[in-house]
């Protein structure tokens, strides 16, 4: 019988990558990935996981019975952060038959044949022990690639699991790096996303640096554009933004994490910058390249946000020249040291704060979009939904134009005209075609 394969991915832009690169793994073993048109149900469904709150925990467990309701004799593969941390959660509550941890979910295959008949197979290491890493890259049918840069982190910020799930932070050379990213050009790639859990950490156990790693991928005559999916302020230098403003191929866009606007709060979840630093980040960003994208992440009802702290931080944010937040509210995850702290937050007041939150994110993308109008960019249209096509420009404003299958996959120059779709992304369309 045909050994066939689908995914389900949660989470972050890493999960996909990584969900991709197992996908042509197993491709190069002999699988083939289902389609619609097969009448037999899948060989294996994997399913990669997210635990960075309860409700992706929650959403975890929902797919995967989704899953086995659909295909009751599928084998029903677990990887990801939910299974890394809590393996015999899954085991003792959900039908599945393999639960794979952080250092061996790249080797799915191998370990097919040690699935027991009766009952989970757990193969896990502790997160202590995890040291495997290698650079992917990958597009998994969309048209822009993410480039596994990094992995892992070795902060332990006060309610984050991310440490438990993936390891300590680690990446490979330059070298390697700049060989994956090869592969991607030769695919046809116009334009790669750098991502990592703590990206700007690149070489820090090799002796290398994160704006090494950007100035010999700017090298690659291939690649049209680079963005830089995430990076943490105390990391993001100067030198770093200078280096994007006199760039020809990295973008415009930065996604910074603040998490709190309260310096308070910062401490509180050991964080290793201020928000003044934050600001000078900011400040320095748009002095050096005006027109920039910046996207932020904040965490909303954290144990210890007091009101006072709350407003303080929602002041200190209104007040910031940036183009859109990416709210979140705080979930109890089981050892963070966050557990020990007080006061702690009611869950309706934890909502109501992410709400105020997305009010003055939405307020501040409109004013971003709107001083859009009239510039002259580029877009690389990369997706097509009936008779609209979509795109992003240099500094990631979402465009819009009648279909022509003829640009998917190209950078077109244009002029951006009205805004003409407000749900669920703004989107620009184009002026004077």
């Amino acid at each position: 019988m045909e050994k066939t394969f689908i995914f389900h991915t949660l989470g972050c832009k890493l999960n996909f990558a990584e969900t991709s690169s197992i996908g042509k793994s197993l491709i190069e073993r002999g699988f083939r990935r289902a389609n619609e048109a097969d009448k037999n149900p899948p060989s294996l469904c994997i399913i990669n996981t997210c635990s960075v709150t309860d409700t992706a925990d929650h959403k975890c467990r929902q797919v995967i019975k989704k899953y086995r309701k659909m295909y009751p004799e599928t084998i029903i593969i677990v990887i990801g952060c939910y299974a890394q941390l809590q393996p015999q959660e899954i085991a003792n509550q959900l039908d599945v038959d393999l639960i794979i941890g952080a250092n061996e979910k790249f080797n799915i295959d191998a370990y097919l044949s040690q699935k027991r008949k009766d009952k989970a197979t757990i193969l896990h290491t502790e997160t202590k022990q995890i040291e495997n890493f290698k650079p992917i890259v990958s597009n998994d049918d969309r048209t822009r690639y993410f480039l596994k840069v990094q992995d892992g982190c070795d902060y332990y910020c006060s309610y984050c699991t991310i440490p438990f799930a993936r390891g300590k932070s680690r990446s490979a050379t330059i070298e390697e790096t700049i060989q994956i990213a090869k592969i991607a050009a030769q695919d046809g790639a116009k334009e790669i996303v750098l991502t990592g859990v703590n990206t700007g950490d690149f070489g820090r156990h090799t002796g290398e640096s994160f704006i090494d790693l950007l100035r010999s991928l700017e090298k690659i005559q291939e690649i049209e554009r680079y963005r830089i999916s995430s990076i943490e302020p105390n990391l993001l230098t100067d030198e770093i933004i200078q280096f994007v403003a006199n760039s020809k191929k990295f973008m415009p866009h930065f996604h910074i994490p603040l998490q709190s606007g309260s310096n308070d709060v910062l401490k509180i979840m050991k964080r290793r910058y201020n928000r003044e630093l934050f600001k000078q980040k900011i400040n320095t960003i748009k002095q050096l390249i005006p027109h920039a994208f910046i996207g932020v992440d904040v965490i909303v009802g954290t144990r210890g946000e007091t009101d006072q702290f709350f407003n303080d931080s929602k002041i200190f944010i209104e007040n910031l020249d940036i183009s859109q937040l990416h709210v979140f509210t705080y979930s109890e995850r089981a050892n963070t040291k966050a557990l020990d702290i007080s006061p702690i937050i009611p869950q309706k007041e934890r909502e109501f704060r992410n709400e105020i939150l997305r009010k003055i994110s939405d307020k501040k993308l409109t004013e971003f979009y709107d001083a859009q109008y009239g510039r002259k960019t580029t877009v690389l249209w990369e997706e097509t939904k009936k008779d609209i096509m979509h795109g992003f420009t240099d500094n990631y404003v979402r465009v819009c134009a009648t279909t022509d299958p003829q640009k998917f996959n190209t950078i077109e120059q244009i002029e951006l005209g009205n805004i003409i779709e407000t749900e669920p992304q703004l989107a620009l369309g184009i002026k004077n075609r």
